[in-house]
């Protein structure tokens, strides 16, 4: 016998049947969800979904290979919270950039920015009024103008770091941290600049930087999944306890270093730094401890990421020497043997300037950036995002996609030159940098001038006094480093380290560096 509606009506009443009604639409909006349209990815596990498939290192190269397979832009199920993964210039910037409103916010990260940062490192601090405050402050410091004033230190760390490598050259590294921690430090707060290797202030500065992006990686510590721990007594947490006295020693050291700038104020003696203009400027509205990790936290990338890049130079100079060459050929037609390199030859030094832009996108010092966090549901090309979902752009990805950089694997900085070889050229969506390894949108580096400065300056420099040549075993065979060895620290990955001859390019080298180091004081 069919079945109809008047059946239902003999057996519970038109009220029950309303009721059933009602309870029936209630169940199929609690227990059922339609299946959204996620950006497709690897199949996971019930439940804990694709966290067994990520790699303990070099998740960029993990996430480069699966573009491959699921596109340039896929998800992943991390126990529940998704990450969507973007890997093309186009995507990235559609997001990013140009929907910066909404994928400006970051995650929490309760080790790295609630504990050992005091809610106060500009990196990882959420999309809210702090941050802006912040990122207006650094911005008025650092912007294309206000760098322009820092390089005549420029040019004096580069004559100091030059002199130190020819000086002491098995401790070329060592050299470049110290250099890139000095160059920071005076532009910051105004100090006397560390001219040893063996400043015990450059392994301080390199610690709580070290602390700060190991603690930023996924993972890292379980109170990020175990939000709860937080609130644990330190005597049952000695994690607790130790970032909780590293947050007191560095905000010490942080406000030591303003206190001092501060009194110079005061005293009408102050230079024109970084740490001087927050404090002259009332605009920032920022209160000593906020103004004081401000201060700190641009100190503390500036000097790790130049260090870094600088390291990725010299590995590129050792594989490509015929790059080198070409560069000192450049470097000897406009500047000469008789002085060092200055700033106002950087727009007749365009090869050097591409060579800058090259050693950025082909080994980007964070490869995978810091994470975003969307703050609303949003819809890409079909694609379902949704709200309080993890985001991060590829720039390993970006930096070598093959349809931009047909030769990714290779330093070759004419990519960036037109064929006359002195104008520049770069492709979409890199805001003029030819790479991506500054970030994107409204969380873009606020120190981006200030680096490329700094490492116009420096390369200039030392392929002016020095080349780098082979270093040899001792059997006499030449030593080949890898180009894809890494040293992964955190979210910051760096060539491992390799060894290498630094040799001086002529005898008057040394004459020459004291005669500019006199005119530099």
């Amino acid at each position: 016998m069919p079945f109809h509606f008047d059946m239902i009506s003999l057996y519970f009443g038109p009220w029950n049947i309303l009721a059933l009604i009602v309870l029936v639409t209630l169940a199929v909006r609690i227990f059922y969800k339609p299946k959204r349209n996620l950006p497709p990815g690897p199949k996971g596990l019930p439940v804990l979904g694709n966290i067994f498939q990520l790699p303990e290192t070099l998740q960029f190269l993990h996430f480069a290979e699966w573009k491959e397979e699921f596109g340039p832009i896929f998800s992943l199920n991390l126990a529940g919270q998704t990450m969507i993964v973007l890997n093309s210039h186009k995507v990235t910037a559609d997001l990013l950039d140009r929907r910066s409103t909404i994928y400006s916010d970051r995650p929490r990260f309760i080790m790295a920015l609630e504990i050992l940062a005091g809610n106060m490192m500009i990196f990882f601090c959420g999309y809210g009024s702090l941050w802006r405050k912040m990122r207006k402050a650094a911005h008025e410091g650092l912007n294309i103008r206000a760098s322009e004033a820092y390089q005549p230190l420029q040019e004096k760390e580069a004559a100091v770091l030059v002199d130190n490598v020819l000086k002491d050259p098995n401790s070329w590294v060592d050299h470049l941290n110290s250099s890139a921690a000095s160059t920071i430090l005076t532009a910051v707060y105004g100090v006397e600049s560390i001219k040893s290797k063996d400043d015990p202030l450059v392994a301080q500065v390199n610690n709580c930087a070290d602390r700060l992006t190991r603690a930023s990686q996924p993972g890292a510590f379980l109170v990020e999944f175990l939000p709860i721990m937080k609130y644990l007594p330190e005597a049952l947490a000695p994690w607790k306890k130790e970032g909780n006295e590293w947050y007191r020693k560095d905000t010490a050291m942080f406000q030591g270093f303003l206190d001092d700038v501060q009194s110079k104020v005061n005293a009408g003696q102050a230079k024109a730094t970084f740490a001087a203009g927050l404090l002259e400027r009332r605009s920032s509205q920022l209160s000593t401890l906020e103004a004081s990790w401000l201060a700190g936290a641009m100190f503390l990338a500036g000097s790790q990421t130049t260090a870094g890049a600088l390291t990725v130079f010299m590995l590129a100079m050792r594989l490509y020497p015929n790059v080198m060459k070409k560069a000192q050929a450049e470097i000897d037609a406009v500047v000469g043997r008789d002085r060092l390199p200055t700033f106002e030859d950087r727009d007749h030094l365009p090869y050097i300037q591409a060579i800058v832009q090259e050693v950025l996108r082909w080994r980007p010092l964070v490869p995978l950036g810091v994470p975003r966090r969307v703050m609303k549901d949003d819809f890409y090309e079909g694609y379902f995002i949704p709200k309080g979902s993890l985001v991060l752009g590829n720039i390993w990805a970006l930096n070598h996609d093959p349809t931009i950089f047909p030769d990714h694997d290779e330093f070759r900085p004419e990519r960036f030159l037109d064929e006359t070889g002195t104008v520049h050229v770069v492709p979409a969506d890199t805001r003029n940098q030819g790479h991506v390894s500054f970030g994107f949108g409204r969380r873009i580096c606020v120190g981006l001038n200030f680096a490329n400065q700094s490492l116009f300056i420096d390369i200039a420099s030392l392929l002016w006094a020095a080349s780098i040549e082979p270093a040899y075993d001792e059997t006499g065979a030449e030593i080949v480093p890898s180009p894809t060895d890494y040293l992964e620290e955190g979210t910051v990955v760096r060539p491992a380290p390799f060894r290498c001859t630094i040799v001086p390019r002529s005898e008057d080298v040394d004459g020459m560096l004291e005669v500019a180091k006199r005119k530099l004081w």
